[in-house]
């Protein structure tokens, strides 16, 4: 009779508990696919972070981080006049259901002031914050591949990235 008094509120608690866990693990409401960061060279201080994110509802991202990197910022490339400019933005808007590119040549993650040369074949550890339309912030944390050229692309597509002026 103890023993079935004690056992019904510790149940009755495991499930609560259980409940409050899978109700965390819900899908993430922003997903990146072919996430990629440029490689480096000896001595290069910042390099390009490059994907495809897509928003189950609207979002934006609004900040990036990466232990690589002394700052991350999120950044477009455009043309002014006859020259492509780059510069930092508060946040990339995404519309529910629309996926947003983040690739060279226009929207991207920056990596400025690395800690060390990323090496193609490693991985860059990178997290990425959105907001929704409520306020509410979430995160996503990747292992972002490191390679020379975009996975898939054609020699010489998004070449000069470092090049452009900020």
């Amino acid at each position: 009779m103890l023993l079935s008094r004690l056992a019904c509120p510790l149940l009755f608690s495991a499930a609560l508990w259980a409940g409050a866990v899978s109700a965390q693990t819900v899908a993430a409401p922003v997903q990146a696919d072919n996430a990629w960061v440029r490689a480096t060279v000896v001595g290069q201080k910042a390099t390009g972070a490059f994907m495809r994110l897509t928003a189950s509802s609207a979002s934006r991202l609004v900040r990036a981080e990466s232990a690589a990197a002394g700052v991350t910022e999120i950044h477009e490339m455009k043309m002014e006049g006859d020259v492509m400019k780059m510069r930092a933005i508060a946040g990339l808007d995404l519309p529910a259901g629309q996926a947003v590119e983040l690739q060279p040549g226009g929207y991207h993650v920056m990596l400025m002031d690395l800690k060390a040369p990323l090496a193609q074949g490693t991985q860059v550890p990178l997290t990425l914050v959105f907001q929704d339309a409520q306020g509410a912030q979430s995160q996503l944390a990747l292992q972002v591949p490191v390679s020379a050229k975009m996975p898939g692309a054609m020699a010489g597509h998004g070449a000069g990235h470092g090049a452009m002026r900020h």
